[in-house]
């Protein structure tokens, strides 16, 4: 018995490539919280050296990065809650629009998808087969993909965003902030600048491992953002103690 590879689902995939769109967003919220964490890191860690620079008191270092950290991890969720909301908003416009259109000119619509195939290289004949069957099959969601780019199943979630957002912020601030209360006060500035390189090294990794990016570029930027964010707030810190003692 013999078969053709077209009659294979999966044939031609490697398995390195992501092809389920569920995988890719999941990589995509995976994105996401490092880059949360990230931010996490470098804002608390560029605000409690400033104060360190200023003072040598825990308490005063310790109630200054919480309430950073707070700050820091409500106002990214409240902006990715309104910011992934405005975009379902958007898409479901979009969506009860496009079901609009099928409902009162279907041949119009039927043409449009079959236009946007042959654009896209198809045949003519080709191109009318495939926007047949699809929408046959779907025609919802066969122009929501080709035209909007919309899953109709799987629209954005704004709280998903927020609690991720939140989360993976305090997570990366929690390392600047223990560390400079908890090490001794001769020590706390270079075990928190070594805490965040490490913790930089690791979000540069794994940005560029996401992103399939040069890695050796990716960690010089993020370790030399974060380096130059805590030297300035730190100089900030050290300018107004002094002024102020």
């Amino acid at each position: 018995m013999s078969f053709q590879t077209s009659d294979v689902p999966h044939a031609g995939w490697h398995d390195d490539e992501p092809h389920d769109e569920s995988v890719g967003a999941r990589l995509n919220w995976l994105r996401a919280g490092v880059l949360g964490a990230n931010d996490g890191i470098v804002s608390v860690a560029g605000l409690v050296m400033g104060v360190a620079g200023a003072t040598a008191s825990s308490h005063t270092i310790l109630v200054a990065g919480t309430a950073g950290l707070v700050a820091g991890a409500l106002s990214m969720a409240t902006g990715e809650y309104v910011s992934v909301s405005t975009q379902r908003d958007t898409e479901r416009a979009l969506l009860h629009k496009e079901r609009a259109e099928l409902r009162d000119d279907p041949e119009a619509e039927l043409a449009e998808l079959a236009g946007i195939y042959r654009r896209k290289g198809l045949s003519k004949q080709l191109a009318w087969q495939v926007a047949e069957e699809l929408t046959a099959h779907d025609a919802l969601a066969a122009h929501a993909e080709v035209e909007l780019g919309i899953d109709p199943d799987d629209l954005t979630n704004p709280w998903h965003a927020a609690w991720a957002s939140m989360i993976s912020f305090t997570v990366g601030a929690l390392l600047p902030l223990l560390t400079i209360t908890l090490v001794p006060d001769g020590f706390r500035i270079w075990a928190t600048v070594g805490a965040v390189v490490v913790a930089l090294a690791v979000t540069g990794v794994l940005s560029a491992a996401f992103g399939e990016a040069d890695r050796k570029r990716a960690l010089l930027r993020n370790i030399g953002g974060g380096l130059v964010a805590m030297a300035i707030t730190y100089g900030i810190g050290v300018l107004f103690g002094t002024q102020l003692g």
